[in-house]
């Protein structure tokens, strides 16, 4: 427990100590109530703190609890209630100035909440600020999640706490108390709650929850979309579903990509709570916005942007797969295909895949390809039936038996995209990071 925690307990034991000392009447429940708060003041000092540094606080808290407990047992004594309310009052105070002077300033206690260790770039960044900051404890606690059944109920659980870089130190979700410890700060990726088709982290840490366990609840996306004219409101209609969800709404903070991007989730979040409530006018609400939501810039494409091929630890496969016989690099090209497309395309999407992997195996001999799947691309295709899991798990096994690619299905995001020239495949939120690396991007067309 925080020294602000425990004062907090001090303040309200004090106003019921001050009721106690300005009444006439001495209440059995009111003065168990004194003990209590005392008792859990003296236990969160102990388990908080070095001995030398409360022995004294601890003395006063238990000449209190005697004396509260005496004037549970000499009702009638007049001349010795007033000397004992005298006393409590003058402890309290004590306990207070003891407390606020003799024991060190809180840290700053700040939470990161990743799930999917491939998405913890949008959030390592912001991480080693806090981490080098002596004045702030920095807690990196990966949450688990559910894959989604095609009815929405839970199926298989995961947990990716073991697949984070060896530089990041992980603490246990199950041994970090997020209701008695209330974290400064909490920072998640993921915004859905429930509303995800496919995944949903624990139900725990819904942000629902977890905006009751912090005094500040901070998102940041764990994508990067295309940039958009705040003026073009075709585009920020196909927004809006990034956007109205319970992440956004529940957080104290939102931190996005740009500062055109912030205005674009301040114009949905103006509208959106304009249809639902009349209590305030649009630029009270506006005005309120500008002050949660920033473009302050991805963690993202921090990551991408500072680290280079040289930092990158290459599996040997991979350089056998990169290298030409006379020592010189093929050039890169990262293959991506997302749940949209397979969700859109289906059948089709897995002959485009069959079709591109013959294109880029008739020329591995100057172009090595990297193949890296969306995450969740898998349960997708198990979601939508019709053989379709199958299939995409005979073509994956195909393409890695025959070995003249990469298959990257490994946590390391940027490592892929640090290590590619080029991308190819759907638009997703690597399409930015390529173009913010000012490396070349190919869309691919299912019907070619």
């Amino acid at each position: 427990m925080k020294k602000r925690q425990i004062l907090e307990i001090l303040n309200s034991l004090k106003k019921i100590n001050n009721e106690i000392v300005c009444g006439e009447s001495l209440d059995d429940d009111r003065l168990s109530e004194c003990q209590n708060k005392a008792i859990l003041i003296g236990n969160s000092l102990e388990a908080n703190y070095d001995t030398d540094k409360i022995n004294l606080i601890i003395k006063i808290l238990e000449e209190y609890c005697e004396n509260i407990f005496n004037l549970s047992i000499i009702k009638e004594d007049e001349l010795q209630i007033k000397k004992i309310k005298e006393e409590i009052k003058s402890q309290l105070n004590q306990v207070e100035i003891r407390i606020l002077y003799d024991l060190p300033a809180d840290k700053k206690e700040v939470v990161f909440l990743p799930y999917k260790a491939s998405m913890w770039d949008s959030l390592e960044s912001v991480w080693k600020k806090a981490d080098a900051d002596p004045d702030t404890e920095a807690y990196v606690i990966p949450i688990p999640y559910f894959d989604k059944n095609p009815d929405g109920s839970f199926g298989e659980e995961h947990y990716e706490g073991e697949l984070y870089p060896e530089y990041v130190p992980i603490t246990d979700y199950r041994k970090y108390d997020f209701e008695g410890r209330h974290p400064d700060e909490i920072y998640i990726h993921n915004p859905y709650d429930e509303y995800n088709i496919l995944t949903s982290v624990h139900p725990y840490f819904y942000s629902t929850y977890l905006r009751k366990y912090t005094d500040k609840l901070i998102y940041i996306p764990y994508f990067i979309v295309d940039e958009i004219d705040p003026d073009d409101e075709g585009k920020i209609e196909e927004m809006e579903s990034f956007i109205d969800q319970p992440g956004v709404h529940n957080a104290d903070l939102v931190i996005v990509q740009s500062e055109n991007m912030a205005k674009i989730y301040i114009k949905v979040l103006t509208r959106l709570l304009m249809k639902r409530s009349d209590k305030y006018d649009e630029e009270t609400v506006k005005k309120f916005l500008q002050g949660c939501i920033k473009g302050w810039g991805s963690p993202k494409v921090d990551k991408i942007k500072n680290t280079n091929r040289e930092d990158l630890s290459i599996p040997e496969e991979w350089t056998y797969l990169i290298k030409k016989n006379d020592g010189s690099l093929k050039k890169v090209v990262l293959y991506n295909i997302g749940v949209t497309s397979a969700i859109e395309h289906g059948e089709k999407l897995l002959d485009k895949l069959e079709r591109s992997f013959e294109i880029f195996k008739a020329h591995k001999d100057s172009v090595t390809l990297l193949w890296r799947p969306h995450p969740l691309i898998e349960t997708t295709f198990k979601n939508l039936g019709e053989g379709l899991y199958e299939r995409y798990i005979s073509i994956k096994e195909k393409y890695i038996e025959e070995g003249f690619g990469i298959f990257d299905d490994s946590a390391d995001l940027d490592r892929a995209v640090i290590l590619s020239d080029a991308y190819y495949g759907d638009q997703s939120s690597l399409v930015q990071l390529f173009l913010k690396a000012d490396k070349c991007v190919m869309i691919e067309n299912v019907d070619v």
